[in-house]
């Protein structure tokens, strides 16, 4: 992967954030009902995707492109840009901090690239297939806990709709892991928490639906040194239906509690 691309991916998202942060306010209008929320999410998308897509096809015309943010299952051979417009979007109409712009370069089912800032807070996290993870240019490590009675941990919601199935299992997931785990956060966007773990801020996160837009927080913590599986310990790909990204050293005791 040639950091003309990085570089180039970079700028793109970085202008798509400065794009957002003129929407983006601390104290919103309140929305009266559904309606009016979703049009405010559509047009924060909107507003994003009209910035990144002609950049990011500028940068690789041979790519194809997604940017449904929910979408899951197997691509095609060949590359594609995986694009969540506005992670946790629902929090920044509302006028909280943790929303990001995500963007990963996918090659024949696996991500080679992978963009996602912080606007709010300034903070750009990259990485490229074997080429390490960074935050704003300094590389990332996963942290060295080896205890989950000292873990921070996380999951979160991947698209709204859930099943009661699929709710009553996260509620389960997340009182095993609370008894387990020194503090366990449930929130979106998933990225946000994928970079605290590439980070070394969080210890793991799990999740029991996978959608293709992860592809760029997954890709943060493998390069950062951490351990994706599914949940029952096979190597994690694009299509893997669940998933867990941790410290190497919390990973086994992690999927014991969320296996049990």
């Amino acid at each position: 992967m040639t950091q003309e691309l990085l570089a180039a991916t970079v700028a793109a998202v970085r202008h798509a954030g400065d794009r957002m942060m003129t929407r983006y306010s601390p104290t919103p209008p309140r929305h009266s009902g559904l309606p009016e929320l979703l049009a405010s999410l559509q047009a924060n998308d909107a507003a994003v995707v009209g910035t990144l897509r002609p950049a990011l096809t500028e940068a690789l015309p041979s790519a194809g492109w997604l940017n449904d943010e929910h979408g899951s299952g197997p691509l095609a051979a060949g590359e594609w840009w995986l694009v969540d417009p506005v992670g946790g979007n629902v929090n920044a109409v509302h006028g909280m901090p943790d929303w990001n712009i995500g963007v990963s370069l996918v090659r024949d089912g696996r991500p080679v690239l992978s963009v996602v800032y912080f606007p709010v807070l300034d903070e750009m996290f990259t990485a490229t297939e074997d080429g390490g993870a960074f935050l704003n240019g300094v590389r990332l490590r996963v942290s060295d806990k080896t205890s989950l009675n000292g873990a921070l941990a996380g999951t979160g919601q991947a698209q709204p709709g859930h099943d009661r199935a699929l709710a009553t299992r996260m509620g389960s997931a997340f009182a095993a892991m609370s008894y387990a785990a020194l503090y366990v956060r449930v929130s979106v966007p998933v990225t946000h928490q994928l970079a605290q773990v590439a980070a070394g801020r969080m210890d793991l996160h799990w999740q029991f639906d996978n959608v293709r837009s992860h592809a760029a927080g997954v890709l943060l913590v493998q390069e950062a040194g951490g351990v994706v599986t599914d949940l029952e310990g096979k190597p994690w790909d694009l299509t893997s239906e669940s998933y867990i990204a941790a410290a190497p050293g919390v990973h086994a005791a992690a999927l014991d509690v969320l296996g049990a």
